[in-house]
């Protein structure tokens, strides 16, 4: 099972979503800090709200409410509370540095809905072994941009290159625990295109990403999404593809790392001439 996420407070949206076949409808009321880590990029910032919940518990169909919150901080509890108290399915908690601070939230939790650490601080990734271990802990997501950033690298696929993404998911499958990674943009689109990526999700055991905005365009209103995207299209796409690629075997996956790395490290020297 490969999770699809779509972020989204748009009731209308989220039942098309739904009715594509997206497994997660990913409300994201995260704002602390946001905008200092990210406003010089161009990334999407949300304007969500957990009063938002009420009208995506009215979307009907097979899914899941997954609800990102804000970072550990004085009024955490009565988010979780809120969330919990609202219908969230899932509660993913960003930008934290410490297994204790997951153990805080997971105790805040109690097990009353799914819970999803987003690790993406240096200090998150060091420490997934005893992060992925914490009681009431179900998966993990690796962030890429956030973690990039901290890591002070140039281009967030450079996580996948460099060892640090790999060696997580290795830990992560040795726990037994499940993960997602990052997003993922539309087959044949993307800096690094999306076959290349999702075929490194595959081989090294990841079940889960975000829908990047390609696949929204930052559509406001359901009319604006399926005029700009045909997403039951697009994800059936994902699907057939991941289906396809599963069966291959070693050398596919090995000339498909080959190939990211090439990918990864043009589009890093790239970056590097551009800001000489």
């Amino acid at each position: 099972m490969f999770n699809l996420m779509f972020i989204t407070n748009n009731k209308d949206i989220a039942q098309h979503a739904v009715n594509c076949g997206v497994d997660r409808i990913f409300l994201d009321t995260e704002s602390l800090g946001k905008k200092e880590r990210q406003g010089h990029l161009d990334t999407v910032m949300s304007d969500h709200k957990l009063l938002d919940m009420d009208a995506l518990k009215e979307v009907e169909g097979n899914f899941e409410l997954l609800v990102r919150i804000n970072p550990l901080h004085h009024g955490t509890a009565d988010e979780v509370k809120e969330v919990i108290s609202r219908g969230a399915d899932i509660i993913m908690l960003p930008m934290f540095y410490s297994e204790s601070e997951v153990e805080t939230v997971s105790q805040m939790i109690d097990g009353r809905a799914q819970f999803i650490p987003l690790v993406e601080t240096k200090s998150a990734i060091d420490s997934i072994d005893s992060v992925s271990q914490v009681e009431g802990v179900t998966e993990v997501h690796i962030g890429l941009n956030d973690l990039h950033l901290d890591m002070k690298l140039d281009f967030m696929f450079e996580l996948f290159t460099n060892g640090i993404v790999e060696r997580a998911a290795s830990v992560l499958r040795k726990n037994g625990k499940p993960f997602g990674i990052g997003g993922i943009a539309k087959l044949g689109e993307g800096s690094l295109p999306a076959d290349i990526i999702l075929s490194e999700h595959i081989r090294i055991g990841s079940s889960g990403a975000i829908l990047s905005r390609a696949f929204h365009s930052r559509s406001k209103s359901i009319e604006e999404l399926k005029n700009r995207v045909d997403l039951k299209i697009e994800v059936a796409r994902l699907r057939d593809y991941i289906k396809n690629i599963s069966s291959k075997d070693a050398v596919f996956f090995k000339e498909n790392k080959a190939k990211l790395n090439s990918v990864v490290k043009d589009v890093v020297k790239g970056l590097h001439e551009k800001s000489i």
